[in-house]
């Protein structure tokens, strides 16, 4: 797929309801699983810089475990301040890899 790199394989990606932390690229990645869909954000918390990708899903959103603000997985809206957004990634499940354009 064009325009898509590799960050992990799918026996990687976490379990439902759960998050991880994956570098790649010179990045850091925050790849959830909400209800058995992959969503992928940047893993830089853009409050302060926190880990997102240690963080915790709640509600089908990612809480960052430093302040604890909640991204919306699709729009990577602050659930407080809706003008504070997370990147969210393309990302694609892929002959058993996770693919994420950047």
């Amino acid at each position: 797929m064009s325009g898509f790199v590799r960050i992990c394989s799918q026996a990687e990606l976490p379990p439902a309801g759960e998050v991880r932390e994956v570098m790649a690229e010179g990045r850091t990645f925050c790849v959830a699983n909400i209800d058995g869909a992959i969503a992928v954000l940047d893993g830089i918390c853009p409050h302060r810089g926190g880990p997102l990708g240690q963080g915790i899903v709640e509600e089908g959103r990612v809480v960052c475990p430093w302040h604890a603000w909640a991204f919306d997985v699709h729009t990577g809206a602050a659930l407080h301040n809706p003008n504070a957004k997370a990147q969210v990634i393309d990302a694609v499940v892929e002959d058993g890899e996770l693919r994420v354009k950047i």
